[in-house]
């Protein structure tokens, strides 16, 4: 995990709106400069609202568009000094110290993260996920045909790779499996979240990459459901229909202040990020439905030991 350079000692920027946020509020939280970023984009929107700028106002000042001042506002790409420089003054922030405690924050927020060195082979969509879940305190996630990354072997994740329709080069398959099993550092961390996986039943007898590999890979899930951060529940066959049929979803939440919940549906070459409150409600709705139709984690474990001496 990237560690987090305090900056306690800085003033305490103060939108026009009255609205504090301590720098050592934005520097301290779980998860480095992701949340970092979040925050300072967050105060953004703060700060431009307060003033009366319309987003496209925004953009324009910063030799951009709508959709750039919604991705720096929602903490999805890096800042630039000169863009939060411009957009301060436009939102009349005036004060010498409160713009430098902003701008201090930006080369905080523009730290990379530990998968930095796999940027040449990870899709843009997906850069911000491992992000958002580095940072966040609990992740809810509902799984459809494949087990969790966060709880894969090293041969399931490899023949979940080898799936995709384009050939890749070994090496690229061995580091693409050595991303997705450094992910699974958070499981065991100092401060690890809470974890919360659903998945249907489906997924543990479809036997991906054979029948040793799939055996093994339910050995994990059996292994990773006694921690105490992690709860397992499935979705049982004989369930029937149920909400979440139309495929996988995860629902990210953050300690830090002032930061919502984030949806994160992943498709075939793109992903999406909701987190507007009524899309994380309905999707928290069919979470928890999910969560009372499948089996209790105790019922959850009889089931693995049940799925194993069936294979």
């Amino acid at each position: 995990m990237v560690q987090d350079s305090g900056v306690a000692s800085d003033p305490e920027p103060v939108g026009p709106g009255g609205d504090v946020v301590a720098a050592s509020t934005l520097s301290g939280q779980r998860g480095g400069p992701t949340v970092v970023r979040m925050m300072l984009g967050n105060q953004l929107r703060r700060l431009r609202e307060n003033a009366g700028v319309p987003p496209e106002r925004a953009g324009y000042e910063i030799r951009g568009s709508r959709s750039k001042i919604s991705r720096l506002e929602h903490g999805r790409v890096g800042f630039k000094d000169r863009d939060v420089s411009d957009l301060l003054t436009l939102y009349g922030v005036t004060d010498e110290q409160e713009r430098a405690t902003f701008l201090a924050l930006v080369s905080q927020a523009n730290e990379r993260g530990w998968w930095d060195k796999y940027a040449d082979i990870l899709p843009g969509w997906f850069e911000p996920y491992l992000g958002l879940e580095e940072a966040a305190s609990l992740i809810r996630t509902f799984e459809l045909q494949f087990v969790h990354g966060l709880f894969q072997t090293a041969e399931y994740a490899r023949a979940v790779t080898t799936l995709s329709s384009s050939p890749m080069p070994d090496e690229e398959i061995e580091r693409r499996v050595r991303l997705r099993l450094g992910r699974q550092a958070l499981l065991t961390a100092e401060d690890p979240p809470r974890i919360w996986s659903v998945i249907d039943e489906a997924a543990l007898r479809r036997p991906v990459g054979g029948r040793q590999t799939m055996l093994s890979q339910l050995r994990r899930l059996q292994e990773v459901s006694a921690l105490p951060n992690v709860t397992l529940q499935v979705v049982p066959l004989d369930a029937g229909g149920h909400a979440g049929a139309g495929g996988p979803f995860t629902i990210l939440r953050f300690d830090a202040p002032d930061l919502p919940d984030v949806v994160y549906l992943e498709q075939l070459t793109s992903a999406l990020y909701l987190d507007e409150l009524k899309d994380v409600d309905h999707y928290m709705q069919v979470m928890n439905h999910l969560s009372a139709q499948a089996l209790t984690p105790a019922e959850t474990t009889g089931l693995l030991a049940s799925v194993i001496s069936d294979s």
